[in-house]
């Protein structure tokens, strides 16, 4: 009796079918424990097998894997084995596409769970609207505070931080002395933190 040998991958079934009692049989022996039978049912039926698993998986290295969880299979359930229900070839070969399509929909299940997960880890887009409308409340929470000041106040603070102009430019434009500008831009800065309540 040949040696238990690997399947060869890659290599469609070639073997033909053996009779259906001598692979019955040789089921029936490898339900005993008989392991010189299953090694002959194996090597009868393996290309075959493999074959059947590359057609539904589609990639050789988990054809192969198949085929090997579906000969374990058989060679714990061979008790089962009913010759009136079907042939040994057709149990056999049941078994092997049912472990293809397991292996199949949990790749798929394993994808969809990825796509999931990075579908769901995102980053959240910044709500724009929501932004735009805190500036815009904010703004008027400003204008509120401004009115609250004096008008040389207002005038010197909307220049320096409104039109960006720097001390010196305020106190050319309202034609006074640098030192009363920044009196009027910290004095005027200090009512405005005040009435906005920063700092409270």
């Amino acid at each position: 009796m040949d040696q238990f040998r690997p399947v060869t991958p890659g290599v469609p079934s070639s073997e033909g079918t053996p009779g259906g009692p001598a692979l019955g049989e040789l089921l029936r022996l490898s339900s005993r424990g008989d392991q010189g039978a299953f090694a002959a049912l194996y090597d009868a039926t393996s290309r075959r097998a493999f074959g059947l698993a590359l057609r539904v998986v589609r990639d050789p290295a988990q054809a192969e894997e198949v085929t090997q969880e579906a000969f374990l299979e058989v060679w714990r359930t061979a008790s089962r084995f009913d010759p009136d229900r079907g042939s040994a070839v057709a149990w056999l070969l049941t078994i092997v596409h049912r472990k293809a399509v397991d292996r199949v929909r949990s790749a798929e299940a394993s994808s969809r769970r990825d796509v999931a997960y990075h579908q769901q880890n995102q980053p959240v887009d910044h709500d724009a609207t929501a932004e735009a409308a805190e500036a815009s409340l904010e703004a008027r929470r400003v204008r509120g505070a401004l009115e609250n000041l004096t008008e040389v106040q207002r005038e010197a603070l909307e220049l320096a931080y409104f039109g960006g102009y720097t001390h010196t430019e305020v106190a050319t434009m309202l034609d006074l002395p640098v030192g009363t500008a920044k009196t009027r831009i910290r004095d005027g800065l200090i009512r405005l933190r005040d009435a906005m309540g920063v700092g409270r």
